[in-house]
């Protein structure tokens, strides 16, 4: 096992992203393991690496770990992106679960059918209009972050999932200002300004190709 953190997983976003940004918000340099073939996935199960047969997969401190929570709970409480106390914890998680909530959304729209594929998406703005982004603009009103006095796990959520949702809605935050102002704020931090150049380990959105390959290497999850 490297002594470095490894991930594992498709070249795309998916569930790994929120990994990434988690790591690079921490100034965590890792290695990538791209996934492109079905023989990859076979050899990581026979390896026994992953313990529910799936990924995301990352390798930190000398430990194989799966599911996306169980590791970015592991990342953030490492690196110190999990507020001072419990009741902090508890806020970061609520706002944490939110973000997810419309990422899984955005996440799986790629693999549907086309014909139901403007139907989610409009169920994705709705969603996001309504219930979650009014829900941020407020906790944003009177402090840079959302939860205590320093950078969280949910701050970092919430920065990656509204760049989602602007990719697919430009205009979405036209009417949340909080939400626009913590957006500036977030890109001028070193970490994740330099995340966001050109050439990092952040994904583009998902394309045909990268559907194609999810499909072929997870086949079994898709017959």
């Amino acid at each position: 096992m490297s002594t470095k953190v490894v991930v594992h997983y498709f070249n795309g976003r998916g569930k790994m992203e929120s990994v990434r940004w988690l790591l690079a918000a921490a100034g965590v340099e890792f290695e990538e393991v791209i996934l492109t073939k079905r023989e990859q996935y076979e050899k990581l199960l026979n390896d026994g690496a992953m313990m529910f047969q799936q990924v995301p997969l990352i390798e930190i401190d000398g430990m194989y770990l799966v599911q996306s929570r169980a590791i970015m709970n592991y990342i953030a409480g490492k690196y110190n992106l999990y507020g001072k106390d419990l009741k902090e914890r508890a806020l970061i998680d609520m706002y944490t679960e939110s973000t997810i909530d419309v990422m899984d959304m955005i996440i799986v729209q790629p693999f549907s059918p086309p014909e139901n594929k403007q139907k989610q998406l409009s169920a994705i703005e709705q969603t996001a209009k309504s219930r979650h982004l009014p829900a941020f603009e407020k906790g944003l009103k009177n402090s840079q972050f959302l939860v205590g006095n320093q950078l969280s796990r949910a701050d970092v959520h919430l920065l990656e999932v509204t760049l989602m949702l602007q990719e697919l809605f430009p205009t979405i935050l036209s009417t949340f200002p909080n939400i626009q102002a913590f957006q500036e704020k977030m890109k001028a931090l070193p970490t994740i300004s330099k995340f966001l150049q050109p050439g990092s380990k952040r994904k583009s959105p998902p394309d045909e190709a990268y559907v194609k390959v999810v499909k072929e290497v997870l086949s079994h999850y898709f017959k």
